[in-house]
């Protein structure tokens, strides 16, 4: 569900290793995969083509082992209306998003065990009707969205992994969820306020700083809401924000430029609610926003 540089590029590999994917999509992108089939672009993997199922209305006919659940935040409630026919009893919706919410909101519309979650650091785009492309790291991780390990969890690994996923499987998902949330925060804010890149902002000493207080304050946020939060979850934001290529931009950033819906109030926006609500200090979070609020308006209007 969701066609862009995450569905694509992952649900693109598990197509071609030879499993029975469809891909939802519209328009000219619906089109030209129905046409010519899914055309990957992967700086990891090589360029390759995949022939396959393409949708924009999955029906009863198309219930599903497994769904990724891959679009923005803001188009979750068209999404979840869209696979409700191809969604059955057993059928595992894996989140793969930004955000700490998607996992509740989807249990909410189907059921707590109906739901997995997850999350990617790709720099990938709709290149062009028909082809996406994946930059950056290129990496997936997912689990339950309980402390531990279960036996599906551990078989979807193995074919992920068979299907050339770079994939981590981890007992404590949500804990990773809010390391990643944390980071994506305070760096994809800062990268659309200041239109740099991240070899431009880490390498600054004090937007660097201030990159580590946006995080610090994500973390707290999740510790006063009592969610598992990892250790070491500071350290890894800093070494994702070294890892991520020096020329890249986070995608909420590249949406602001392109004049594309963002993902500020799922994220900047809801830590600062849940500040607000907890009475968690969030100025540098708070900052940003208001600084973002203004474009995000003028794009949605």
């Amino acid at each position: 569900m969701g066609t862009g540089g995450v569905g694509g590029y992952f649900g693109g590999l598990l197509g071609r290793a030879g499993h029975d994917v469809t891909f939802v999509a519209r328009g000219a992108h619906l089109a030209a995969m129905q046409a010519s089939g899914l055309h990957v672009e992967s700086t990891n993997k090589g360029n390759f083509t995949v022939q396959c199922n393409a949708t924009d209305t999955p029906t009863a006919s198309d219930i599903s082992e497994l769904i990724i659940f891959s679009v923005k935040m803001f188009q979750n409630a068209d999404a979840i209306k869209l696979i409700s026919p191809a969604v059955g009893q057993d059928t595992v919706i894996l989140s793969i998003q930004n955000g700490i919410d998607n996992g509740q909101i989807l249990s909410q519309a189907f059921s707590y065990k109906n739901v997995m979650i997850g999350s990617a650091f790709v720099e990938g785009r709709i290149k062009s009707p028909g082809i996406v492309t994946q930059g950056g790291p290129g990496i997936a991780a997912f689990g339950e969205q309980f402390l531990g390990l279960s036996d599906r969890a551990k078989r979807f690994h193995e074919v992920f992994k068979e299907a050339e996923w770079d994939v981590e499987l981890h007992e404590n998902m949500e804990g990773v969820l809010w390391k990643k949330f944390a980071y994506l925060v305070a760096s994809a804010s800062i990268c659309s306020a200041s239109h740099s890149d991240y070899g431009s902002m880490r390498t600054n000493p004090e937007t660097r700083q201030l990159i580590i207080k946006g995080i610090s304050e994500v973390l707290a946020v999740g510790e006063a809401l009592g969610k598992p939060i990892m250790e070491d979850s500071l350290e890894w934001a800093e070494n994702s924000l070294d890892r991520f290529p020096a020329s890249g931009k986070a995608s909420m950033a590249k949406d602001f430029l392109e004049g594309r819906p963002v993902e500020l109030e799922g994220l900047t926006g809801r830590v600062v609610q849940l500040g607000l609500e907890l009475s968690v200090p969030t100025p540098v979070c708070t900052m940003l926003y208001a600084i973002l609020k203004p474009w995000a308006n003028n794009i949605d209007a």
